[in-house]
C-alpha cells in the first residue's frame, strides 16, 4: 500500500488519482448489463469510464483537468469538521491520510481518515434529499460498500465508519450519522475478481489507442 499525505482537491491529490481506478468508481467499474443479447457486458457507463483511466495513463493527467462540481468542492470544505465530530461523538483519534493506492498504483481511493492500526473512516456530505433520506431513515448504505469494502481491501485493515455529515441536523444533535462496516473478506474477493476484469477492459483501451491503426470496434 502506499500513502499519500495530500489535502483532497489540491493538485496533488488529483494528481495522484490520475490513470488509476478508484473507490469511489468501484461501482461503475462492477456494472454489468443483467438483461439483453449484451447481457454480462460492462455497461456503457463503466466503458466510459474504462476509457477515461485509459487516456490519463496515456497524457499522465486528469482528463476533466481536476475539474470539481460545487458537491464535491463543499465535501472537501466540510471534510475537517465532518471529522472532528466523529471524534467528539466516538472518542477517537482519527489521523487524515489523503490518498492510498496499490502499489502498482492501478487502483486507489481517497481513505478520509485513519483509526489506529486497524480502521478507517469515510464521510460523506450529501445534499440530496432522496439520498439522505435513504441513509438515515432506510439505513440503507448499499450505494457505498463497495467504496468502503475497497477501502478495506486498499488498506488490509478490518473495519470502517461510513460516516455522514449533515450540518442543516444540528438543530436537533443529528448532524453525524455513523456506522461500523466490518471487512467482508468474501465480498472483497469478488470485488477483486471483479476489478481485475475491469482493469483488463481499461488496459485494452490503452492497448489500442496505441496501436498504429487502432481497432475502433468494441470488443465482444
Amino acid at each position: 500500500m502506499i500513502v499519500v499525505q495530500c489535502q483532497q482537491g489540491s493538485e496533488e491529490w488529483h494528481q495522484a488519482r490520475c490513470g488509476a481506478i478508484t473507490a469511489s468508481m468501484f461501482a461503475t467499474a462492477r456494472s454489468r448489463l443483467k438483461t439483453g443479447p449484451s447481457k454480462g457486458d460492462f455497461t456503457a457507463a463503466a466503458k466510459d469510464y474504462a476509457f477515461r483511466v485509459a487516456v490519463e495513463r496515456i497524457s499522465g493527467e486528469p482528463l476533466d483537468e481536476g475539474f470539481e462540481t460545487w458537491q464535491m468542492q463543499r465535501g472537501h470544505e466540510l471534510e475537517p469538521e465532518a471529522r472532528m465530530e466523529h471524534e467528539l461523538q466516538s472518542g477517537l483519534i482519527i489521523t487524515r491520510a489523503g490518498y492510498v493506492s496499490t502499489d502498482d498504483g492501478r487502483f486507489g481511493g481517497s481513505a478520509d481518515g485513519l483509526i489506529g492500526e486497524d480502521g478507517g473512516s469515510e464521510y460523506k456530505c450529501l445534499v440530496s434529499p432522496t439520498r439522505l433520506r435513504q441513509v438515515l431513515v432506510g439505513d440503507d448504505l448499499s450505494e457505498f460498500i463497495d467504496q468502503v469494502q475497497g477501502c478495506l481491501w486498499l488498506t488490509g485493515r478490518k473495519f470502517w465508519h461510513f460516516c455522514l455529515f449533515c450540518p442543516a441536523l444540528a438543530p436537533i444533535g443529528k448532524q453525524l450519522y455513523w456506522r461500523e462496516i466490518r471487512r467482508d473478506d468474501a465480498y472483497i474477493e469478488a470485488l477483486e475478481g471483479d476489478l481485475v476484469g475491469f482493469e483488463a477492459l481499461v488496459s485494452d483501451y490503452e492497448r489500442r489507442l496505441r496501436a498504429d491503426r487502432p481497432v475502433l470496434a468494441e470488443a465482444a
